[in-house]
């Protein structure tokens, strides 16, 4: 349980004093304790994880997505896409908040079982447990945090949030959205890497999804000049028309079944597992698992990888979508062993 006490000083003393340092032309390296906020690059201090990110401004305005990696033996990586006139407020605003709400709900969580466990064997046999409780707690929290806010309106405004936390060969995967997060593994005999999809994305066509939005009174339908994409409407009324089904904000239709409550899944890292890359729905509507996956394992550099991805994806975006403006594109590539030498 070293690791675990080495997350709640490290994260909390990064969060109110980090260290962030932005890299010249997109590029950058920081040591530990780092935060990055903005495009560039995080070394692990001690550790073979390496993150490199990148943002791109689409064609729609003011880029609304934004990112965090913070690490010191435990790495955070999180993602964040805003929709809406307020969108990159809202965006920003979760991003801020989400580390440490979740670091509050974890030292909660650990508390209370190390009380009724008494032992700290059995804390790391239920550490996911604990893990997903927190994310479940943090983004509700969170939530109702930005229902509250005077400063922000986030009735018609929100944001979707991917986030992983690794700890050692864990990793834990939590999404409210339609971003994703793809694994990079190596096949048996390692000649070949497979993409393997992490996270689901919530769009309201989904099932389950279009169930609880309909139970709760809410639509779910294309329009006839969007064939396809499916949106969430209000009852009887020809709004907000929200592309998924899972955000923070977004209070118009939180009644009507829009939930912000996070998918929490887990991950064991092997030797196999090369990286994973954390994206917007902006690179994942132009390019598939294994196009992202052969992109950013083809980059010899490996500081360049999510900005190589990030371009791929740009053009693809005017090559396969002409006459459509390019959406924001956002990337993190978290590679967890040294490059071969």
């Amino acid at each position: 349980m070293r690791q675990i006490s080495s997350l709640l000083q490290g994260l909390a003393r990064s969060l109110s004093v980090g260290r962030e340092r932005r890299g010249d032309g997109g590029e950058g390296k920081a040591a530990a304790p780092a935060v990055l906020r903005t495009s560039g690059t995080v070394w692990g201090e001690g550790s073979e994880t390496f993150a490199a990110v990148c943002s791109r401004r689409g064609e729609k305005g003011t880029n609304q997505d934004c990112s965090i990696v913070w690490e010191e033996d435990t790495i955070f990586c999180g993602i964040f896409d805003g929709h809406g006139p307020w969108g990159h407020y809202v965006a920003k605003a979760v991003r801020d908040s989400l580390p440490a709400s979740l670091l509050c709900h974890w030292q909660e969580a650990l508390a209370l079982a190390s009380l009724i466990d008494g032992g700290e064997k059995k804390l790391s046999d239920c550490r996911f447990d604990l893990w997903e409780q927190s994310y479940a707690a943090a983004c509700a929290a969170v939530d109702e945090e930005l229902r509250r806010s005077r400063r922000l309106d986030a009735v018609h405004s929100g944001c979707t949030a991917l986030s992983v936390v690794k700890q050692g060969d864990l990793m834990v995967v939590a999404n409210v959205g339609d971003s994703r997060a793809v694994l990079a593994t190596a096949s048996d005999d390692g000649a070949a890497l497979a993409a393997v999809q992490l996270t689901v994305d919530f769009k309201p066509n989904l099932p389950q999804e279009k169930e609880r939005i309909r139970r709760c009174n809410g639509q779910v339908y294309c329009h006839a000049d969007e064939p396809g994409l499916h949106r969430v409407w209000g009852p009887g009324r020809d709004s907000p028309g929200l592309a998924m089904s899972r955000a923070f904000g977004d209070y118009s239709v939180k009644d009507y079944g829009v939930i912000s409550a996070p998918e929490v899944t887990q991950r064991r890292i092997t030797s196999r597992d090369q990286f994973v890359i954390l994206a917007t729905d902006g690179v994942w509507d132009v390019l598939s698992n294994e196009e992202a996956v052969q992109i950013v394992a083809g980059t010899p550099e490996r500081e360049k990888a999510a900005k190589r991805l990030v371009e791929c994806a740009v053009r693809a975006w005017r090559r396969r979508r002409r006459g459509i403006a390019v959406d924001d594109c956002s990337a993190i590539c978290l590679f967890f062993h040294s490059p071969p030498s």
